[in-house]
């Protein structure tokens, strides 16, 4: 039996694989809503995070092909790495620090690269001409976390480096007109123009 944390990463890991599959290869070098970011460094950058994940664990990412050669295979080498943690309740309750303090390896997966997953499948499914459509319950349960961050947090998420050099989690807020989906307002309010194109 796995817990609803294992369950909801792998549904939206099986909608973010859909959206790589579905990339043509004329398209990984398109501009994505990510700033400076093309298609495939979207993917990169997800690929990249799973690692991200498994390093409390003192794991690291398989050996597989790298994202310039084979995103579609590299994407599902990553998640196999991180489905392994979640369907091993002894890994998957390892505690682990995080910025937002200590938490389980499972919750740290969930509030970080599942919660990712959708936000950044709408910007390759932008980037490369999908339907972009988020799961509205993914939409409303991410709502709902953006909502309840702290002010003084969501300054750090807003101020580029806080986390690293070169990390940048929310861009400034953009602007939506009145009555806009909630879809939208979401994506303005990380940052991202819900009305971009490439």
């Amino acid at each position: 039996m796995t817990s609803e944390a294992a369950d909801r990463y792998r549904r939206r890991a099986d909608a973010f694989e859909r959206k790589v599959v579905s990339v043509r290869p004329d398209q990984w070098s398109n501009p994505s809503p990510c700033e400076k970011w093309t298609a495939r460094d979207v993917v990169r950058h997800i690929i990249d995070m799973h690692g991200v994940m498994l390093r409390p664990l003192g794991r690291s990412l398989s050996p597989a092909p790298s994202v310039d050669d084979d995103p579609v295979a590299a994407f599902r080498a990553a998640r196999a790495d991180v489905e392994a943690v979640l369907d091993d309740p002894s890994l998957a309750g390892e505690p682990c620090e995080t910025f937002a303090g200590p938490m389980s390896a499972e919750q740290n997966i969930d509030q970080v690269v599942s919660d990712d997953l959708p936000l950044h499948g709408w910007d390759l499914a932008r980037a490369t001409s999908q339907d972009d459509t988020m799961d509205s319950e993914d939409v409303e349960r991410a709502w709902a976390v953006m909502k309840a961050i702290p002010p003084e947090l969501l300054e750090r998420f807003r101020t580029p480096g806080a986390f690293g050099p070169g990390v940048e989690v929310f861009g400034p807020e953009a602007e939506v007109p009145e009555g806009a989906t909630l879809q939208d307002r979401l994506l303005a309010f990380v940052g991202r123009d819900p009305r971009w194109r490439p």
